[in-house]
């Protein structure tokens, strides 16, 4: 059985689906859910799941904590789903190759630090991108500079607002993260 923690900093949409996804899942197990904000709501919906959830400071993410926690829980692939923090040197050693991110738009364009959520939204619109979408990657060293696993695209349509766009990637993200997550951890991805 694959290992599976998922990090979060937000609502924990895409973690939930996530949950969903492999509840009962025969090789793949969501064992624990991590979070650097001690009120984000991936913590109820963890709980719903019956996932433990652990809060977590930036100081601990740079720390041996981190790591301690995730040998101890046995992890073998993290997952991130809204985590805004960059993930340090010592997670990308002990994890090479087993980091997967979501980003919502189609990568080289639009990431880096500062680029997410609404603040990518924002940027397509106002660059007069035609189109958008949602770019699934490998998580190394630098801001989404890791290996593309996926991409899904949309349009963007020339009245959206942010909040318009970010509804269609929201669908994009819950249709294809758990399928691409699935197929990265079992080797097909």
């Amino acid at each position: 059985m694959k290992r599976i923690a998922i990090f979060a900093s937000g609502s924990g949409t895409n973690a939930e689906a996530i949950m969903r996804h492999f509840a009962g899942h025969k090789s793949i197990s969501v064992v624990l859910i991590l979070t650097n904000k001690k009120d984000a709501g991936v913590i109820v919906r963890a709980e719903r799941f019956k996932v433990p959830c652990q809060v977590f400071t930036k100081s601990q993410l740079e720390d041996e904590w981190l790591l301690e926690t995730l040998t101890i829980h046995s992890i073998d692939y993290i997952i991130l789903a809204g985590f805004l923090l960059k993930i340090p040197p010592t997670l990308t050693t002990a994890f090479p190759n087993k980091i997967c991110n979501i980003h919502p738009a189609l990568l080289p364009k639009f990431g880096g630090k500062g680029m997410y959520g609404k603040h990518v939204h924002e940027a397509v619109i106002g660059a007069g991108e035609t189109e958008s979408g949602i770019t699934i990657h490998l998580v190394n060293e630098e801001y989404d500079k890791g290996r593309v696993l996926f991409q899904a695209k949309c349009p963007v349509l020339p009245n959206d607002s942010p909040d318009d766009l970010a509804s269609r990637i929201h669908k994009l993200e819950h249709e294809h993260y758990p399928r691409v997550v699935e197929e990265f951890v079992l080797g097909k991805g």
